[in-house]
């Protein structure tokens, strides 16, 4: 399974991804968000790590996406 963060910063996108390449995905990587997600920086992160609320965000994760098929489903927001 993959996934999408958004984030408030492009320093919180940098700082998602040394997360999760810490946590070990390896095929974790910066990307720029779709348009239909809503960002504020313009910066993504794709990855394949099952998403961990309570580890994985921070104060500048905007929102996290579960990629089915060619549909974003929402399963963090931090709005």
């Amino acid at each position: 399974m993959h996934y999408i963060a958004t984030f408030y910063t492009h320093f919180g996108a940098l700082s998602f991804l040394k997360r999760l390449r810490d946590l070990g995905d390896s095929e974790a990587a910066m990307m720029p968000a779709p348009r239909r997600l809503s960002v504020s920086c313009g910066s993504a992160v794709r990855f394949s790590l099952d998403f961990d609320e309570t580890t994985m965000p921070d104060d500048d994760t905007e929102s996290v996406y579960r990629i089915e098929k060619d549909e974003y489903i929402e399963v963090f927001s931090n709005r």
